[in-house]
């Protein structure tokens, strides 16, 4: 089977309206480029399955796969991966859209750095401001940081390098290598997928991404977030913010247990657990935050 450039895969659970305004925006902006679309639909009960059929029958280069379950982010990717023909393959959140020829741009970059084997764009909130995405990774000093709300202090964070930079912080508004960047746009080397293969399917939902950079990173590949062009991530469509912070918080034990010493993993337990009571003690009772309290009571349950 022929090859072709880009292999983008948008994963669809639940989220119907917005996958659609995704696809349209790629169909509409990408030019100059050959290209195939391949939504993974992850067992979705919105009617997203009928109203996605739709785009098969009137685009030649769309492709609908349909999950009988919900297999989580990583397993939902790799079913699209599997499929894909292209040089590069982009997984693109469903909650995003563009407004450019952003593929094409991020394809001309991928071709004039050979050396880097995953990439990003400049992610934009819908009112246009910048969004965080990917930082470095999440060293003890820096969950340290992270769990002690010290790595949002300008001096603390040029030292440390933290694991989510603050989107306001300027480190965003320029071109540069980072340890690891975010699903919501990320783009792969055929060859370094090759090379190491899948998204590691223990991890259902979050730090998948860092785990593959990390394991992109160990191959000595780059892994570089770029401001050549930019998308809109509107975030948040498909999981709220209990499932975002504790599966977070698990996976990144887990992402310990595979890549770090056990010993790292036992302070790592006491950071976390002493970070998640903070927070439960200053957003639950000192700011009144009664759903912040319940996350974080339930976060420290878990750990």
């Amino acid at each position: 089977m022929q090859e072709i450039d880009l292999s983008v895969i948008v994963l669809n659970f639940n989220t119907k309206r917005i996958t659609v305004d995704c696809l349209t925006s790629i169909f509409k902006y990408t030019k100059g480029i050959s290209y195939e679309v391949i939504v993974v639909d992850n067992a979705s009960t919105d009617g997203s399955g009928r109203m996605l059929r739709n785009f098969q029958f009137l685009i030649s280069n769309f492709q609908l796969i349909r999950n009988r379950k919900n297999l989580g982010f990583a397993a939902g990717n790799n079913v699209g991966i599997k499929k894909a023909r292209g040089r590069y393959v982009l997984l693109l959140n469903s909650d995003t859209y563009l407004s450019g020829n952003s593929l094409k741009e991020m394809v001309e970059f991928m071709d004039e750095h050979p050396d880097v084997g995953v990439s990003s764009c400049r992610l934009a909130n819908p009112d246009g401001t910048t969004q965080a995405t990917g930082g470095f990774f999440p060293t003890l000093p820096r969950v340290f940081a992270w769990m002690f709300f010290l790595d949002d202090i300008p001096l603390i964070s040029s030292l440390l390098k933290p694991v989510h930079p603050y989107s306001k912080s300027g480190f965003y508004d320029k071109d540069h290598e980072q340890d690891w960047i975010t699903g919501a746009f990320f783009m792969i080397r055929d060859k370094v997928i090759d090379q190491i293969g899948l998204l590691d399917e223990d991890y259902f939902m979050y730090m998948e991404d860092v785990d593959y950079c990390y394991r992109v990173r160990q191959k000595s590949w780059r892994v570089f977030y770029t401001t050549r062009t930019k998308i809109t991530h509107i975030g948040g469509a498909s999981g709220g913010s209990e499932n975002t912070i504790i599966s977070e918080l698990k996976n990144l034990k887990l992402f310990y247990k595979k890549h770090y010493p056990h010993w790292q993993g036992a302070i790592l337990s006491v950071l976390m657990k002493v970070g998640v009571f903070l927070r439960a003690v200053f957003f639950g009772v000192l700011l009144g935050r009664r759903n912040h309290l319940k996350i974080y009571a339930k976060a420290f349950a878990i750990l």
